[in-house]
Parts: C-alpha cells; sequence; structure tokens
C-alpha cells in the first residue's frame, strides 16, 4: 500500500479546503484561482513523491493521500 508523506497529506488538505471555499461562493475564474492552484501544487507533489526511491504508484499515492485527508481513520485511546 501506498504511504503518503505528512506533506502530501497536508498539501491534499489544503486542495480540499480551498475547493471546500470556492464553491460555497458563486463562481468567478479569481475566485476559483486558489483552488486550481492548490490542486496543481498537491498533484505536481503526488508525482513527485511517486518518482522518489521507493518508487510508488502515483495513482495509489494519490488515493491514499485523499483517503487520510477524506476518510480518516478514527483515533484510538
Amino acid at each position: 500500500m501506498a504511504k503518503p508523506s505528512e506533506n502530501l497529506i497536508n498539501l491534499c488538505r489544503a486542495a480540499v479546503e480551498a475547493h471546500q471555499t470556492v464553491t460555497a461562493q458563486p463562481y468567478t475564474v479569481e475566485g476559483w484561482k486558489p483552488w486550481l492552484d492548490a490542486a496543481e501544487t498537491f498533484q505536481a507533489a503526488v508525482t513527485a513523491e511517486a518518482n522518489q526511491e521507493p518508487k510508488q504508484s502515483r495513482y495509489a499515492l494519490e488515493q491514499a493521500a485523499k483517503k487520510a485527508v477524506l476518510h480518516p481513520e478514527p483515533d484510538e485511546g
């Protein structure tokens, strides 16, 4: 299973939060730019991290980061 870095999870979280913000407002090109920029940064980071040693599946890495952000495991304790 792919293991995303904490940085990748944080970039994914930023993209998700930016998306939630922009979709709560009427569409404008300028208004959606923060989300598009955050999503582009996340995608570039996924590609870069997937190409590091040991190599990981880009798809699996992206899905693992999204799962960590959108469906986190409950804390034990």
